[in-house]
């Protein structure tokens, strides 16, 4: 089966594919030749994983999902959430992210944090919505060199490494995304 992941980001689209397997041909926004960058105007990560999938659906006619992320820090009052790319700035860059929540997060012993993941599946015309959610918390300092986003500074619950120091069948295990896929896997095997 082809379907479109609606991602330019090449570290999901591996990320997926190595746990989709040769079951299915998983093509992104590139390879359909959609260079526009869909708007991620709603104020939720649900709302935002639906509008790219729509997006797609409408624009391409082909069968697609989309996810949005969000980092979720308690102390913060779930910031950066579904702010997490530009949580220092429209340039949606990760160091400077991580800079900044490093920054808020200084002499706060809550550390407390989640990943959340939501996928939405366009599929047949329907819709189908799949979460994953991985608690954990957020290092002092940055520590590996894999992954991207905030994995440098998030270590899981049960581990004393962050995603970033672990591989990628390690990180699918545990990591937000993973647990989502693991649902969109069920659904579009039966």
């Amino acid at each position: 089966m082809k379907i479109v992941f609606a991602t330019h980001n090449q570290n999901k689209l591996i990320e997926v594919q190595s746990q989709l397997g040769t079951d299915f041909e998983v093509i992104s926004l590139t390879d359909i030749e959609c260079h526009d960058e869909i708007p991620e105007t709603s104020e939720t990560i649900e709302g935002n994983a639906i509008l790219k999938a729509d997006y797609v659906t409408e624009h391409f006619n082909m069968n697609c999902f989309a996810d949005d992320t969000g980092l979720e820090v308690e102390i913060l009052d779930g910031a950066p959430g579904v702010y997490s790319a530009r949580y220092a700035g429209d340039h949606k860059n990760s160091e400077n992210n991580i800079d900044k929540l490093l920054l808020n997060l200084e002499n706060k012993s809550n550390r407390k944090a989640q990943f959340k993941t939501v996928i939405a599946l366009n599929i047949d015309g329907k819709q189908h919505l799949f979460t994953g959610i991985c608690k954990g918390s957020i290092a002092k300092e940055r520590s590996g060199s894999m992954g991207f986003g905030y994995d440098s500074v998030f270590i899981p619950e049960g581990s004393n490494r962050t995603f970033a120091q672990m591989s990628l069948e390690e990180k699918a295990v545990l990591s937000h995304r993973g647990l989502a896929v693991k649902k969109l896997i069920s659904h579009l095997s039966n």
